[in-house]
């Protein structure tokens, strides 16, 4: 049976991203809002922040002291040891009020990463892909909050999510990385709240966050069927990853921001991290890229 704890007590305004560090067995996690990535170990309760300086919204990547992350200016690395950061890809974005948000690699090490305006503006998102030519091309526009990238276990769709849609995409994606429009794959009913990040567990069913909806859920993406919610005690749940050596555990991050004082006192806990142990399934290992040829230098 799932055990729910609370695994770091970070009231985080717009808590995202969490990423299982493998090497120093911790999670990474952001708090976009604020600029800072926070470091946690798993076994203990040691925390590391760093206070990077600009809005960051996803971790892509790690490797020893060096993390790849989406930021308001493209895709940069940052050094844990030196605290510098470093503009690795920059995207033009169309405004000076976007930003980046999710992101993750696919199977043949092409990136993805959406965009999104800071107030939430309708239809000012998009997604790109990014190519070791590291030159972004455009994909999908007119999108408001992209989220939840994830690729199938046999590395032939990718789920995307546009969270005010309430709505999981399946697209198609060939070996070079194009993606056509396959099906919906999955609707959030309106009472359940709004899907924000998303993971994909060794059965391939997705674990997706449920913004408004205090829970994270578990989705069949091959019938849409609801299979699991387990309850958080935060309003806005916005992300999760598998954890652990066996990555039996999963982690999830929460938001304080868009809550009324009654909503924070009655979810006290908004904006913290959390971990569940034996969830009843295992996770699989985060797609990534050698960080050494396209995406550091």
């Amino acid at each position: 049976m799932a055990e729910l704890s609370t695994f770091a007590t970070c009231q985080n305004i717009l808590g995202e991203s969490p990423f299982w560090y493998k090497e120093p067995q911790s999670v990474l996690w952001v708090d976009v809002e604020q600029g800072i990535l926070y470091e946690q170990k798993l076994h203990s309760q040691s925390t590391t922040t760093w206070h990077v300086g600009k809005n960051i919204a996803v971790i892509l990547s790690a490797k020893r002291d060096r993390i790849l992350l989406g930021s308001q200016d493209g895709i940069g690395s940052f050094n844990l040891t030196t605290a510098a950061w470093k503009l690795e890809v920059p995207i033009e974005l169309e405004d000076s009020t976007q930003r980046c948000n999710d992101g993750a690699f696919d199977p043949v090490g092409n990136l993805w990463i959406g965009s999104m305006d800071v107030q939430v503006k309708e239809g000012l998102g998009s997604l790109y892909r990014i190519a070791e030519n590291r030159q972004p091309l455009k994909v999908l526009e007119n999108l408001t909050i992209p989220n939840g990238l994830v690729f199938s276990l046999d590395n032939k769709r990718m789920y995307f999510i546009d969270t005010p849609t309430r709505t999981v995409k399946g697209y198609m994606i060939s070996s070079g990385g194009d993606i056509a429009l396959d099906k919906t794959a999955i609707v959030i009913p309106e009472n359940m709240g709004m899907p924000d990040g998303m993971t994909i567990d060794a059965e391939g069913m997705l674990w997706i966050a449920l913004y408004g909806g205090a829970a994270i859920s578990r989705w069949n993406p091959l019938d849409g069927s609801l299979l699991e919610t387990i309850s958080i005690p935060a309003l806005h749940v916005t992300s999760c990853c598998f954890a652990n050596d066996d990555l039996d555990e999963l982690i999830v991050t929460s938001a304080r921001e868009n809550m009324t004082e009654a909503q924070l006192a009655m979810y006290p806990e908004s904006g913290n991290v959390f971990r569940i142990r034996n969830p009843g399934v295992r996770g699989v290992k985060m797609l990534s890229h050698t960080p050494s040829t396209t995406f550091f230098r």
